[in-house]
């Protein structure tokens, strides 16, 4: 059985995510960290992790986000997906994700708490299933869409891959 990308957003129940692609939650914990106990970027208690399944068609993209938690992704299935990150400080890093390990590509990736990072997957006409953890837990809350004016104003290098990657 061939697995498409309407196989998985069925059977995974995947729904449209604000910055592209499709996702569900799979996990969210039952425990929470009082507000009181999280740095102060954060406006009220947090559960202390959470998980979603996130589905990226070669079509699309994941525009340029940032989050107040730390973010790991997980690869599963499809094509080889890039993580393109930028640093507070200016850095920048491309992580291949993907079964290759001749070419570099990697199952898990960790995207650091205030690092501007955007997605895309490598190969046309298809697609990548990956998972995503986030501690302390995800809310919208904390999730926060770039600008493009306003990103390449801060890293007017990276002009180029904004303008690609930013809506």
């Amino acid at each position: 059985m061939i697995r498409t990308t309407q196989y998985w957003i069925n059977k995974l129940q995947l729904l449209k995510h604000p910055e592209g692609g499709y996702y569900s939650e799979v996990y969210r914990s039952n425990e929470f960290v009082h507000k009181k106990n999280l740095p102060n970027r954060y406006s009220s208690f947090r559960a202390f992790s959470t998980s979603i399944y996130y589905l990226l068609e070669s079509s699309e993209f994941s525009a340029f986000h940032r989050l107040k938690s730390d973010e790991t992704w997980h690869f599963y299935e499809g094509s080889a997906i890039n993580v393109l990150m930028i640093f507070p400080n200016g850095e920048f890093k491309r992580i291949a994700m993907g079964r290759d390990a001749e070419a570099n590509e990697v199952y898990q990736a960790m995207i650091p708490q205030g690092c501007w990072f955007s997605a895309h997957v490598k190969d046309a006409d298809s697609f990548s299933l990956v998972g995503c953890t986030v501690s302390p837990g995800f809310d919208f809350e904390d999730f926060e869409m770039g600008r493009k004016n306003n990103l390449i104003s801060l890293y007017p290098k990276y002009t180029r891959i904004i303008e690609q990657y930013c809506r």
